[in-house]
């Protein structure tokens, strides 16, 4: 029965599921049309909340791209090639293979989501390498799986933002928070902690439970990774010397050793985007010895970077007309859908209807700012005149916006970049994953409201 449902989604994705660039116009054109009516806005208006959000996230595709482009430089470098194929070689069988790339990326995820992201699918492909009988596939969809988790992690957006209050946080929250939330009543909280424990135990085991058959097995096409390759050239002039100088490598990661080391000695062990894209660069021009071989692995890595570029504007467009109020009422998509789970909701329910909503939310605005800034000022006071403590109410958003990223393919792209495959090829495993770690987050918060 579990092997049928698992064959139908991947069908059901294979067949219908247009390339990701596509699947964003789609989404635009749907919420166009659901805002108009359901905001009391007009079309020129929702078109001029689309532009005006277009270019809002543009450092944001920047960083996400450069995680992609170093993180992947840093990964083809010869010492980090021989480390992972010692890790790639732990497993054994396709069962193990998969088992161990899922452990690996949730556990990478819940120490940051950047570098799990790019962690994940590295070790994916490189087993993949290994010339093993498994699903090339399969594999990469169990490396982006572990994403799930990032939320309930040190690198939740939204645990951290409440953390460390502020004015704006205090608006963000419709005023409900003025002081600091522990991390001990979000990260470390003892339902945050079922909902982690239970995907770290159960995700590995559903990834290889949904394993094709032998016939049905796709295996990586290992006569497209001949490029991978960064070609050494012997210096024979002056200028080509100093390109294959190690000692202006050296200076560049002595800057950001030094940068480094001021940063985790002054801020403790806080990874943002940035400090994780500083780390890939540091350690990968160290790795690639010489300035000239680094540039050359940077040229292969940035041909998967074309997705990303592509396609935040069009997202960040999205995020534009769902928030976007109409000044007559103040209606916005995003807060019409909100609201509408909030009227159903009581003291008990509330928080899995928080879980739920955000979740459709995120499919339409798969930012985590940016939801948290629609969705907080209307979650969180509901939730306070319940009675429902805040940490719950933020965390239950915080997990609807790591749970359908498993259908939305706009934070697989830097794996797929990596895989060199299309999102159709892995989105049908990730809905059985999205179904089951549903089920896993709603029984924990249903809990939660039972107390």
């Amino acid at each position: 029965m579990f092997r049928k449902f698992t064959n139908g989604c991947v069908v059901l994705m294979q067949k219908y599921l247009p390339d990701p660039f596509l699947f964003c116009i789609i989404l635009t054109v749907v919420v166009f049309a659901l805002a108009i009516p359901l905001t009391g806005q007009g079309a020129l208006a929702m078109v001029l909340h689309w532009g005006n959000g277009a270019w809002s996230l543009l450092a944001f595709s920047m960083q996400m791209a450069l995680v992609l482009v170093l993180g992947n430089a840093m990964a083809i470098s010869p010492p980090m090639q021989r480390l992972l194929k010692a890790w790639a070689g732990i497993p054994k069988t396709a069962f193990s293979s998969i088992v161990f790339v899922t452990a690996i990326s949730v556990v990478a995820c819940w120490i940051n989501w950047g570098f799990g992201l790019v962690v994940g699918a590295i070790l994916a492909k490189e087993i993949a390498k290994q010339g093993r009988k498994v699903d090339y596939r399969l594999l990469i969809a169990s490396a982006y799986s572990g994403f799930l988790i990032w939320h309930g992690g040190f690198s939740g957006s939204i645990p951290l933002a409440i953390a460390n209050v502020t004015a704006a946080v205090t608006s963000q929250t419709g005023g409900v928070l003025t002081e600091s939330v522990p991390t001990s009543a979000t990260i470390f909280a003892p339902f945050n902690l079922f909902i982690c424990v239970m995907l770290l135990v159960l995700l590995p085991l559903v990834n290889a439970w949904m394993h094709p058959s032998e016939d049905e097995t796709v295996v990586l096409d290992l006569s497209l990774l001949k490029e991978e390759e960064v070609v050494r050239t012997v210096a024979v002039n002056p200028a080509e010397k100093i390109e294959n100088s190690p000692l202006f490598s050296l200076v560049a990661v002595i800057f950001g050793l030094v940068f480094l080391v001021s940063h985790f000695r002054a801020k403790g062990f806080s990874l943002d985007l940035n400090i994780v894209n500083l780390v890939f660069l540091t350690v990968g021009i160290l790795l690639h010895g010489t300035p000239i071989r680094y540039v050359r692995a940077i040229d292969q890595a940035v041909k998967g970077a074309g997705g990303i570029l592509l396609q935040f504007p069009f997202y960040a467009g999205i995020m534009g007309m769902m928030v976007g109020t109409n000044p007559a009422n103040g209606l916005s998509l995003a807060g019409v859908i909100s609201n509408g789970f909030v009227a159903i909701s009581n003291n008990v329910t509330f928080p899995v209807f928080s879980f739920l909503s955000a979740g459709i939310v995120n499919i339409f605005v798969p930012s985590g700012g940016g939801q948290w800034a629609v969705q907080g000022p209307i979650m969180m006071p509901a939730g306070a005149a319940l009675g429902i403590p805040p940490a719950v109410t933020a965390m239950s958003i915080a997990w609807g916006d790591a749970w359908t990223n498993m259908i939305q393919p706009f934070w697989a792209l830097p794996a797929l970049g990596i895989a060199g495959l299309g999102a159709r090829d892995i989105m049908g495993y990730c809905v059985v994953d999205m179904f089951v770690s549903g089920i896993i987050i709603c029984v924990a918060f249903l809990g939660v409201g039972l107390l």
